[in-house]
């Protein structure tokens, strides 16, 4: 059996423990009110910062964005409990993996003592970093029900979710190690995200083509996922995605990515609009499999995607025990998961779209938490999905 390679790259996270006393502190210092806030604000300070976390909590959705400097999001950070761990999409897939007893081969753009210390031991890794640099993304996530007040208006997070927030200078150069066609070459899975951060266009087009001539060294047979995650410039998903599609397997994305490519809010638990959704972005991103990992369920579309349903329900299994317990979980917890009952909702929705659409789907579960974990599902959504997969699939 070959490796499961994972990339693109890997952060130092700083998680912030949720403070709703602070921010509504800073909102008064910077006389925030209601009409400064907005999810699209650029973030070249702290006062834009705080407004850019109240507009997402006002709508309970989650993001990631650029920041004008680390040093803003340091300053911001210093203000807060933080817990420094290991972040990015291969990172967190890989401790996923690693708690299953499964190892992994990281390709990481960036490296410190942090990284050292805190990858798996089963975690073995390739780097193009020449020198330690730390350049942190700063985490904020927010219960339901967590409450900010303003000088003009009190805002109430609808939901749990996550931000993230950094600007990490390695991540957005991308530059692929000169070791990763031959970790291609005894690979049957390969996992392609991190393309999301990258803000030069020219600079991504010369990744993309340092990528493809890497992936003429993996196996025809193999896999390759792609995470879609959310782009810091929209038009660059794009980019990315009609250079690599050809080869993509399983494209994956969020909720939130989801609505982005459809242009519009969807009713996750409507079976209709999810099916509309779906064929939207299905007709946009006809991948084999093309799956959207939601809190209610995961599905897969595509004419590839019926051969993908365990894998949709280990990684909806792995992705609610991370949200239940954190960092830390084990096989044990992993199947002890799995006792908990469905979502009556998220399985009403998989079943119209079984039958309407060439589509498999896999309901979420219903877990009862004072302390979710809203950061790094999507990730661990995806290590539960890889530790499943077929490994070895007929050739084409």
């Amino acid at each position: 059996m070959g490796d499961i390679v994972l990339g693109l790259g890997g952060t130092v996270d700083f998680e912030i423990r949720w403070d709703a006393a602070e921010l509504e502190r800073l909102a008064r210092e910077y006389g925030l009110g209601r009409d400064d806030l907005s999810t699209a604000t650029p973030i070249v300070d702290e006062r834009s910062l705080v407004a850019v976390i109240l507009a997402f909590l006002a709508t309970g959705s989650g993001g990631e964005r650029f920041v004008e400097s680390s040093a803003i999001v340091e300053r911001f950070a210093a203000r807060f409990e933080t817990a420094v761990t290991l972040g990015g999409t291969g990172v967190r897939a890989g401790i996923a993996l690693d708690s299953l007893g499964i190892p992994s081969v990281q390709h990481l753009v960036s490296i410190d003592d942090n990284v050292r210390r805190l990858l798996p031991a089963s975690t073995r890794y390739i780097s193009s970093a020449t020198r330690d640099t730390l350049d942190p993304h700063v985490i904020v996530q927010f219960p339901a029900g967590a409450r900010v007040r303003l000088r003009d208006a009190e805002l109430v997070a609808p939901q749990p979710n996550r931000l993230i927030f950094a600007n990490d200078p390695p991540n957005r150069e991308m530059l692929l190690s000169d070791e990763l066609p031959a970790a291609l070459a005894k690979a049957d899975v390969f996992l392609v995200s991190g393309f999301n951060t990258m803000t030069d266009g020219d600079l991504l087009e010369r990744r993309l083509d340092s990528l493809e001539a890497a992936l003429r060294s993996l196996p025809a047979d193999a896999l390759l996922f792609y995470e879609d995650a959310g782009f810091y410039r929209r038009e660059f998903a794009h980019i990315a995605r009609e250079r690599l599609l050809p080869r993509i397997d399983v494209y994956s994305m969020n909720e939130d990515e989801l609505q982005e490519y459809v242009g519009r809010r969807v009713d996750l638990l409507d079976p209709v609009d999810v099916e509309q959704a779906l064929r939207a972005a299905h007709a946009l991103i006809p991948a084999p499999a093309l799956v959207v990992h939601t809190r209610y369920w995961a599905i897969a579309v595509g004419p590839e995607s019926g051969r993908h349903r365990g894998a949709l329900d280990s990684a909806v299994q792995m992705a609610a025990t991370r949200y239940r317990l954190g960092d830390g979980h084990t096989a044990a917890d992993f199947v002890a998961t799995a006792a908990l009952p469905r979502h009556g909702g998220g399985a009403d929705v998989v079943a119209h779209v079984e039958r309407e659409l060439p589509a498999v789907g896999v309901p979420g579960y219903i877990i009862e938490t004072a302390t979710p974990t809203t950061i790094g599902l999507g990730d661990t959504f995806v290590g539960g999905f890889l530790a499943a997969v077929d490994r070895k699939r007929p050739a084409a």
